[in-house]
């Protein structure tokens, strides 16, 4: 490896190239890109150890060894790096920009948890006699779950969180901010975390960081030189990487071996080392001296718990605040003191010999510090309850610790004198000092300094000018000048609660001003009661501070430590257990109350469809045969989740960040979902080489295909786990908002405009699928909702269309105002015919009644108009579908062969006889006048029914005449022949097929007329009638000229599978070659355009579907449904372009242009078309030339304003008043 540099990656996530706005940025100008230079060190971190999984060449306990020790490294690291950005880099920036790192730290317990499903497989190999290439495999598997999670969460932080870290801080700010965080890190990690780091680094990065360490460390050169030393620490080449993970995480996790110590110092005779080390340095064996911090760490406390009495003695609580802040700095330094006991003092104890005393049970036990952390971080500090349960804490708390300090001194701390040479003393005393974070260490220190007597100062400053050889210099000095300063007097302990207390107070601070508003904690606390005295865990936030030199702060955020240490007794973030998709839905408020939750039914099965992916993969492998079943759930698992997240992306978040105080809250998540398309994609092409080598005549056993099988299955589980935290953490965190800030009625339109900019093909997909993963009453729960919230719409009608199980729902397929009168349940022709067998004269007319019964009746009368009516179903409200205006050649002669043929006498003879049958209605034109006057004058008969039968007298002739004419044709067909079975052309030229209206290549077979039109709006402009859709089952390929079931292609062998338009609509029997069209589910219409969410969307209320740039509009219920007010088309189902006015109404595009050169207001509603400010303007020049007669000067009149809907006063006009609110002039007398 040259310079540290890492192979090349295939992986993208670790090959990520940084954003644009952080890209070639020099750490100098922007010190918080030093938190960047550790993601890369992660990076190639994470894809070394899957290189070394993966080898199985290597597979052997020297390997797992090397695994382990590496990844309990790289595990400590990246906790404390999460942990700062929390404590640190995360509560800094939420101080400017709110609802950004929430989401980070979500993420952050989230990958922590996922580190111990790899310890998992390694504790296995670790406890097996042979290597198991399977659990290897487990292994690597596991560890590109980890590397998917970590690698994309970092990118999502360099898009967002640094950026804005860059644009809101100075640098100075920033430099602050990386102190923090260095700070905030035990030092003995740091030796190790800094050479790791610039491991990976190539020359000029490493520069770089040198140069922003020396600009961010405060002006303190001792210190400089400390962090300098070990950012260049090289105990041996760098080829060597054992060394570049050191072994300070082993004592920061507890596995650290004492046998390595003692090998170097071996125990001594009793009682030898320590006359020795007196006699030569004239002071006391070192472990001695820790009898001062015993007594140091009592009579603090102790002076605490008397401050506390005087307070609630004296009742004033003005001081509490400055208690409580020395009361939390000292009760994280006990938590550390028993910590390094714990991991460093009684594992060396218990290997000196089997005679050593026995340590004491733990220095503090952990209800009680957890009791402590309770009461120090409520809100309620002036209150005398508070005090006194604070006093009750700490007593008992020192009670319990001084027992065992004592027993340390008496029993533990002689015998390892005794025992140990002085090197392994200071040893001890050095590591427990570098178990601190080094502002906590540097605070310690000022404390402790400041309590010694002279004499107890000067025997500590000889000790350390003793040194230890395994300890760095440099540091040792460090330490020594801190003792020196500390005790010189320029940090007395006034000054320093003094400071503390600032640091707590100061606005600039920023972290103190985080701690009591992000504290989980309640007034129940005070009056605990028997639920929170059985909860173990408490939700503790960050505290911090800082002590101040003459030169510079150094601040400690002292709760991450404890979230480290003690992670079981102290969980700032609750863990997720189990997201809402994969709870019980039984405790779910239902959709009716809480709409939004529908969201939570499609996660729960976005999960499990998940866990069939993988299940899948596991076995495509072994079986090849599964390959075009994953292939098909992927697919449509794929284009689900992709709608589903444009739906959030650009609908549900956007509504969630209308509201004022939830600005930022979804951007990460947008980016989640820009990273999770990266991952399908390389899904999607490890599934294509597969099917490509299967389809070369792959038999599945080839070494190859099992490779690509294995990538496949660790894709899988690598977007298994990205996808499931992040729907966990969108359960948490996001959809819990919308319960809170929304309405019923606001979460219904959310989904609204959601199902909106989902088109026909996605829903047929998804409404199966989504079904099959919920429980009955799920079902109609879902469905009820999804109805409720189209309920203006077709939807429903839409859902009978194809869907067998809509029966289920029990929902109607046909709206109730869209079935035809009884009136038109009839035939004209009958109503007119009962009329006039009863007149006024008693006339009867003898009628056969088969005259009647010969003629077949199509039912068109029963069509109902709104859902098919003059081909508009394929009417598109922003431009007109008959665009292309080319005659039909040839049309009119294929229309006359509409005719009988001579195929025989008895034929011939039929025909003669039908064109010479009398009908009754077949009437001259004075018994027509007769009648209608007749009709006009019959008092039985209502308006309506007298204008009914009137209207078809007028039009009977015609009426009789398409009834033969349809006759005739039935009877041609029961021969074979059927008239329009001739092919039409767009273009006679090119031999186009097709009509004026559409390019096709095939007719349509009208069940009503028994012939073939080229399509439903030719069929409707030639007849008297319209076509039922729904009715059409034929067609005619123009191609072969064979009538055959509709379909897309062709169906005769001969034409080889010839289709019949590049669009087919199987609903509304729709072919087109030319155009790009959609089915909009709820016009239930076939639309000209590339489909909703594309370039269109549907509008629930208005029921239209509108283009995207409306999407911000008026609503109006049904506004599509009605005439157009100056043409009065029926608009729903109009070929011509619509015009949305401001208002809401709607017109015909043309008609707009048309009207508005003479009108400026709505003719519905009167207001204003536009903006019509300069119109108005001009009117106001042009009264104010105008003089008013002295009569009328005078005179007000009242007005009502049509745009702002306000009365008011106006003087007197003949002609235009403006109103006094909005300065309109569309105004009205009153």
């Amino acid at each position: 490896m040259n310079d540290g540099e890492p192979d090349k990656e295939e992986d993208w996530a670790a090959a990520a190239a940084l954003p644009p706005s952080l890209a070639g940025v020099k750490l100098v100008d922007a010190p918080v890109l030093f938190l960047v230079v550790s993601h890369k060190a992660f990076r190639y971190e994470l894809a070394s150890l899957r290189r070394s999984a993966a080898d199985p060449a290597v597979y052997s306990r020297e390997l797992v060894v090397d695994l382990f020790r590496r990844l309990e490294f790289l595990k400590l690291v990246y906790k404390y790096h999460c942990e700062a950005e929390d404590e640190v880099i995360f509560l800094a920036l939420d101080a400017h920009v709110q609802n950004v790192v929430s989401t980070y730290s979500l993420e952050h317990k989230s990958i922590d948890d996922n580190f111990n499903s790899v310890f998992h497989h390694l504790d296995l190999l670790m406890n097996t006699e042979e290597v198991a290439p399977q659990i290897f495999q487990e292994l690597l598997f596991s560890l590109g779950t980890i590397q998917a999670l970590i690698c994309q969460h970092m990118l999502k932080e360099e898009e967002q969180v640094f950026p804005l870290l860059k644009q809101k801080f100075t640098r100075e700010e920033q430099s602050q901010l990386v102190w923090q965080y260095i700070c905030s890190v035990p030092i003995i990690l740091l030796e190790d975390f800094f050479p790791w780091m610039t491991f990976y680094l190539s020359s000029d990065e490493r520069l770089d960081v040198l140069n922003c360490i020396k600009l961010i460390i405060p002006k303190e050169r001792l210190l400089l030189e400390v962090v300098v030393s070990w950012l260049q620490h090289k105990e041996s080449t760098s080829s060597d990487s054992y060394n570049i993970y050191g072994k300070g995480y082993q004592i920061l996790n507890g596995i650290f071996s004492s046998k390595d110590i003692l090998k170097l110092y071996p125990p001594q005779i009793h009682g030898e080392p320590e006359q020795k080390f007196e006699e030569a340095n004239g002071v006391e064996c070192p472990i001695k001296g820790i009898c001062l911090w015993h007594a140091a760490l009592i009579r603090e406390f102790d002076q605490i718990i008397e401050e506390l009495y005087q307070i609630r003695s004296s009742n004033c609580f003005s001081n509490i605040s400055s208690v409580v802040v020395q009361l939390k700095f000292i009760t994280d330094v006990l938590i550390f003191y028993s910590n390094s006991l714990e991991k460093i003092f009684y594992p060396l104890l218990s290997q000196l010999a089997t005679d050593s005393p026995s340590p004491c049970s733990q220095l503090i036990d952990d209800n009680q510090i957890e009791g402590l952390q309770r009461l120090l971080f409520h809100e309620r500090h002036g209150t005398r309850s508070f005090v006194e349960m604070l006093c009750k804490e700490l007593e008992s708390l020192v009670r319990v610790f001084s027992k065992n300090l004592t027993y340390l001194e008496s029993e533990v701390f002689p015998f390892i004198s005794s025992n140990c040479t002085c090197e392994v003393q200071l040893w001890l005393l050095y590591t427990s000092l570098r178990v601190m974070p080094l502002g906590l260490l540097r605070c310690t220190v000022t404390w402790f300094t400041a309590q010694l007597s002279e004499n107890h100062f000067n025997s500590i400053l000889k000790n350390m000018k003793v040194g230890c050889s395994e300890i760095n210099e440099t540091f040792t000095s460090l330490l020594y000048e801190w003792v020196r300063i500390g005790s010189s007097g320029k940090s007395s302990t006034e000054k320093f609660r003094q400071n503390l207390e600032e640091m707590f107070n100061n606005k600039s601070f920023y972290l103190a001003k985080h701690i009591r508003p992000k504290a989980v904690i309640s007034s129940e606390l005070l009056e605990p009661n028997s639920e929170t005295e059985n909860r173990r865990s408490v939700a503790i936030p960050s505290s911090s501070f800082s002590i101040k030199t003459e030169e510079h702060d150094i601040i400690h955020p002292s709760g991450m430590n404890l979230h480290i240490f003690f992670s079981q007794m102290f969980k700032r973030i609750p863990p997720i257990q189990k997201n809402l998709a994969e709870s019980d839905f039984a405790t779910y408020e239902t959709l009716a109350s809480r709409p939004m939750n529908h969201i939570l039914y499609i996660h729960r099965a976005l999960v499990k469809d998940l866990d069939y992916l993988v299940s899948l993969s596991a076995k495509l492998a072994v079986n090849v045969g599964v390959l075009s079943e994953f292939q098909k759930r992927y697919k449509l698992l794929h284009n689900i989740y992709q709608i589903h997240s444009n739906s959030e992306d650009v609908i549900a978040f956007p509504a969630l960040e209308s509201k004022g105080a939830l600005q930022n809250i979804s951007h990460s998540y947008c980016i989640d979902h820009k990273l999770e398309a990266i991952q399908f994609g390389k899904t999607s092409r490890i599934v294509n080489e597969i099917s490509e080598l299967h389809d070369k005549g792959g038999n599945g056993t080839t070494l190859k295909h099992y490779q690509l099988c294995l990538k496949l299955h660790d894709s899988c589980l690598s977007m298994h786990k990205v996808l499931s935290d992040h729907i966990s953490r969108e359960e948490v965190e996001i959809f819990p908002l919308f319960k809170e800030f929304f309405s019923i009625e606001e979460e219904e339109k959310v989904v609204g405009h959601m199902l909106g900019r989902t088109t026909a093909e996605i829903l047929q997909q998804m409404i199966p699928w989504l079904m099959g993963y919920l429980t009955s009453d799920e079902q109609h729960s879902i469905m009820s909702l999804w109805l409720k919230v189209t309920r203006y719409t077709k939807f429903g009608e839409w859902l009978g269309e194809w869907w067998e199980d809509m029966t289920r729902y029990n929902i109607s397929t046909v709206e109730d105002g869209s079935r035809p009168s009884p009136s038109l349940a009839v035939d004209p022709l009958e109503v007119v015919s009962m009329y006039l067998l009863k007149d006024a004269n008693g006339l009867e007319r003898t009628i056969k009644a088969s005259s009647l019964e010969d003629f077949e009746h199509s039912g068109s009368c029963n069509v109902e108009r709104d859902t098919f009516s003059r081909g508009g179903q394929h009417g598109s409200q922003s431009q007109e579908l008959n665009q292309y205006p080319s005659e039909v050649d040839k049309k009119r002669s294929n229309e006359t062969n509409d005719r009988c043929h001579d195929d025989g006498e008895r034929r011939e003879k039929e025909c003669q006889n039908l064109s010479h049958q009398e009908h009754p209605l077949c009437i001259n034109q004075e018994e027509l006048e007769a009648t209608i006057r007749r009709v006009s004058r019959d008092s039985t008969l209502d308006s309506q029914k007298k204008s009914y039968i009137i209207q078809n007298l007028i039009t009977s002739r015609w009426m009789v005449t398409q009834k033969m004419s349809n006759q005739v044709a039935a009877l041609a067909n029961d021969n074979g022949e059927i008239p329009g079975q001739s092919p039409s052309y767009q273009d006679s030229l090119k031999l186009t097929f097709g009509c004026k209206h559409y390019k096709r290549n095939c007719k349509l077979f009208a069940p009503c007329c028994k012939k073939l039109y080229s399509c439903i709006r030719c069929h409707d402009e030639l007849t008297d009638h319209t076509v039922d859709r729904k009715a059409i089952t034929q067609m005619m390929c123009m191609k072969c000229l064979i009538v055959q079931p509709i379909g897309p292609k062709c169906a005769n062998p001969s034409c080889n599978g010839f289709s019949m338009a590049r669009y087919y609509c199987t609903i509304c029997k729709l072919f087109e070659d030319e155009r790009q069209i959609y089915h909009c589910p709820y016009c239930n219409l076939c639309r000209v355009g590339k489909g909703l969410g594309i370039d269109y969307f549907h509008c629930m209320k208005c029921n239209a579907c509108m283009s995207r740039s409306l999407f911000v509009h008026v609503c109006r219920e049904k506004c599509l449904e009605d005439n157009c007010p100056i043409c009065h088309e029926f608009i729903f189902t109009s070929n011509s372009p619509v015009k949305a006015l401001p208002c809401g109404h709607l017109m015909h595009s043309a008609c707009f242009q048309e009207y508005t050169c003479s009108h400026y207001i709505c003719p519905i509603c009167s207001k204003s078309l536009g903006d019509m400010q300069v119109y108005f303007g001009m009117l106001d020049a042009l009264l104010a030339e105008e003089k008013m007669p002295e009569e009328y000067s005078c005179q007000i009149q009242v007005i009502l304003c049509n745009d702002c809907e306000k009365k008011g006063n106006a003087s007197f006009h003949w002609l235009y008043h403006k109103c006094s609110h909005c300065g309109s002039y569309n105004t009205r007398l009153l």
